[in-house]
């Protein structure tokens, strides 16, 4: 395989591609099913972190949660558990004990049909541990950990009939959503935004207000750049364009899992320090898409395909037009995508700073052969954006604000996980220093 490097030119972005290896799989070196995040079994590591991070994804991919928002939550209760159940104790063996027991505890439970491997990567490591009483508490400790967080998020509204819950459009018209070509599926996901949140005070908390008006300029303007940019034959959108495009295609979350692995990857974090972080990225971006979805579901404005081959007030409709990507089947107000990355930015600063210590090379299912290196959480966010755009499946406002709404429900979890003592980021950047550490 030849490795390409492209010089994408979009908006404030220049971005690296070339081709890199893939994210390393657990020590169990456990090959994930089709439409999982592919894995390289030949380079398992030693570490307890790494490999029950491995171990995460590989169960979560396993299951084969039908929705995005569903495999975050597996995320968000494992590592949850962790993080409390390290956090009881400075002595190392009581801390990895804890580490592995609860991760195991929570994701039997959550998986149980993956508890033979479980178990077995469970006794490789406590096997690591000399008995005495610090490994016999922290196995005690892991396992209350976890009983207390699954007793906690029971109900919490983020299985997968919970997210699907039937959901009858609007009447047609201007602006209203309507089941998209080709399929003209129903709805989905029109319960995610009622489910229970992590942190939030309420759902709607950061409200993003109505789309623009169909008259406006900022309409007008979005509308014309996804049907020239977003289109299937597009005479505009540049291979490089088309390359960033297909990279974001799938559920943002599988190239995240990479961006956080690296950084864990970094030995000179505490167990504390790496559980902590994925505890609060996952709970932080999956209040992000609760956010996200509670607004769509709110607004229920039309997607590109249906403005275009419909005819927006006062615009000639296109019939025939039909976007790079098939449309998802919900509403379009504002981008899911679009909040993910922002919450996903907030958590990643707060920790690290605003760049990554060292550049990090992702890949994506949907775009075979190429790497896109980062440094910039900010520049991420843009690609994403960037991306949704050329898809043909957002406008750009929509994903501008989900960005921004993004953004806003992480900087009031951070703020809160600190207050409730389950946050000990230490942001470079003095400013969100400030913001995150007031009292």
């Amino acid at each position: 395989m030849k490795t390409r490097r492209l010089n994408i030119a979009v908006p404030s972005l220049a971005v690296s591609l070339a081709l890199a290896l893939v994210l390393a799989p657990s020590a169990s070196a456990r090959h994930l099913r089709p439409g999982g995040f592919p894995t390289a079994p030949d380079l398992a590591t030693s570490s307890v972190v790494l490999q029950w991070y491995d171990i995460t994804n590989s169960t979560v991919a396993d299951a084969a949660f039908p929705q995005p928002v569903t495999a975050s939550n597996a995320w968000d209760i494992s590592w949850l558990a962790a993080s409390r159940a390290v956090d009881r104790s400075r002595e190392p063996d009581f801390q990895v004990a804890a580490f592995a027991q609860a991760l195991h505890d929570t994701l039997v439970w959550l998986v149980p049909s993956q508890q033979i491997q479980l178990d077995s990567d469970l006794t490789s490591t406590l096997a690591t541990i000399p008995n005495a009483a610090a490994k016999s508490d922290g196995i005690a400790a892991g396992q209350q950990e976890a009983a207390s967080v699954i007793a906690e998020r029971q109900n919490d509204g983020l299985d997968t009939a919970s997210v699907d819950i039937p959901f009858t459009p609007p009447a047609p018209g201007p602006g209203v959503w309507q089941p998209t070509p080709p399929a003209y599926g129903p709805a989905v996901r029109a319960g995610e935004g009622n489910a229970q949140s992590f942190l939030l005070a309420a759902n709607d908390q950061f409200d993003p207000g109505p789309p623009p008006a169909l008259t406006s300029r900022s309409y007008l303007q979005s509308l014309a750049e996804t049907e020239a940019y977003g289109a299937v034959d597009s005479t505009v959108r540049t291979p490089q364009e088309t390359d960033v495009a297909l990279f974001w295609e799938p559920a943002i979350n599988i190239q995240y899992v990479q961006i956080v692995r690296a950084i864990i990857a970094d030995t000179d974090h505490s167990l504390a320090w790496d559980t902590r972080f994925v505890a609060a990225f996952q709970v932080v971006t999956t209040d992000a898409q609760i956010a996200i979805y509670s607004a769509k579901y709110k607004y229920v404005f039309w997607r590109p395909v249906t403005a275009i081959r419909d005819g927006s007030p006062g615009v000639s409709a296109d019939p025939t037009w039909t976007p790079l990507f098939t449309t998802p089947s919900y509403p379009e107000y504002p981008s899911g995508h679009g909040g993910y990355a922002g919450a996903a930015q907030q958590v990643l600063t707060a920790f690290v700073g605003p760049n990554a210590p060292a550049p990090i090379s992702v890949t994506s299912p949907t775009d075979p052969g190429s790497t896109h290196v980062y440094t910039s959480w900010a520049r991420i966010t843009q690609e994403v954006i960037n991306a949704r755009v050329w898809e043909g499946i957002h406008f750009r406002f929509s994903d501008d604000t989900g960005a921004r709404l993004g953004r806003q429900v992480a900087d009031w979890d951070l703020r809160r996980l600190h207050k409730l003592g389950l946050f000990d980021g230490r942001p470079r950047n003095g400013r969100l220093a400030r913001r995150y550490n007031a009292k």
